[in-house]
């Protein structure tokens, strides 16, 4: 009982912290990064953004802190790669950067984690290490945005990232992960946990570029290490529903020949709400399909049979495309 406590305190702290920040910073929110509805919104009236420096300080504090008391290794370049993404999104926030340095200053980002890694860490031995490693870097840059663009509806991300850390958490707990990022895990999904009652329908906060492109980076991270210990099935059904809706959206634009770098409502989160679901149930599903895709995740990594890793991985291809059916047609009264 004892241990269940001490590996759940990091969450709790992270927790209690993130909550005190975000209530502590609404004023100056409201005033200086107020998120004004345009043609992607979901929201109708103007709303403070910029709570994600609640959840990221939050995470980055009690994980550091955590690693340092229990003498765990903490990656530096992480850390300043984190503050230099959340950096780049409170600009944004408060006045709109231009595309090329938001991907120049993201990808400066995630360069330096990924060639910063010990050269054995490999994911596609065969491939040349520089090679993997660009791959890597575009992987990783893709990912940070696509948070982003995930970001759309109230709860969405709290719904992605909470039982994805939950995983990654447990998984750091039983040893397939390293005792750093258990522990970064652990103290996200509590920092979720913390702001979650302030983006709650109908939201109080968002979390803005500085919080979705910050998490997006501690999360690619987290599922970067998990395929370079081998478990790549694990680290794509943990963000699948997240991969799946930006990605096929992201492509059926470039083939409709639509400026897909612009705002737009065409994600299968966003046709859901106009297509009559409300915003409760919408998050609801999302985070009920998460839970399963964690425990599918889950059980790849302990079972260790290449089997139950197929059928994990098929079954959660399945419950991915059902979901986004369901999203892309009109509710049925």
């Amino acid at each position: 009982m004892g241990l269940v406590l001490f590996a759940l305190a990091p969450a709790a702290l992270a927790a209690l912290l993130s909550a005190y920040i975000t209530w502590w910073s609404m004023p100056l929110l409201q005033r200086y990064a107020l998120a004004r509805p345009n043609v992607r919104s979901s929201h109708r009236v103007p709303t403070p953004q910029g709570a994600g420096i609640a959840v990221v300080a939050a995470t980055l504090l009690v994980a550091a802190l955590w690693a340092a008391w229990t003498y765990a290794a903490i990656p530096v370049p992480l850390i300043g790669a984190t503050v230099l993404v959340a950096l780049v999104g409170l600009v944004d926030d408060i006045k709109p950067l231009p595309v090329v340095v938001r991907l120049l200053l993201q990808a400066t980002a995630v360069t330096t984690i990924v060639f910063s890694a010990p050269e054995m860490l490999r994911i596609v031995p065969v491939l040349p290490l520089a090679f993997e490693r660009v791959l890597i870097v575009i992987a990783g840059v893709w990912f940070v945005n696509l948070v982003n663009f995930m970001d759309g509806l109230d709860l969405m991300t709290v719904s992605e990232v909470v039982p994805t850390t939950a995983a990654l958490g447990l998984l750091g707990w039983f040893g397939d992960l390293s005792t750093f990022t258990g522990l970064l895990a652990t103290a996200l999904c509590g920092a979720m946990l913390g702001f979650a009652p302030f983006n709650r329908p109908i939201a109080k906060v968002f979390l803005g570029d500085v919080g979705s492109l910050p998490i997006g980076l501690l999360l690619s991270w987290s599922l970067l290490e998990l395929a370079w210990r081998g478990q790549i099935t694990a680290a794509l059904l943990l963000p699948g529903y997240y991969l799946a809706d930006s990605t096929i959206t992201l492509f059926r634009r470039i083939a409709r020949r639509e400026p897909f770098w612009s705002a737009h409502r065409t994600h299968f989160y966003q046709r859901a709400t106009d297509n009559g679901y409300t915003v409760p149930r919408v998050i609801g599903e999302v985070f009920a399909l998460n839970l399963v895709l964690a425990l599918f995740a889950i059980i790849t990594v302990r079972v260790g049979s290449t089997t139950m890793t197929a059928l994990a991985f098929a079954a959660g291809a399945i419950a991915i495309g059902v979901v986004l059916r369901r999203f892309s047609r009109p509710q049925v009264s």
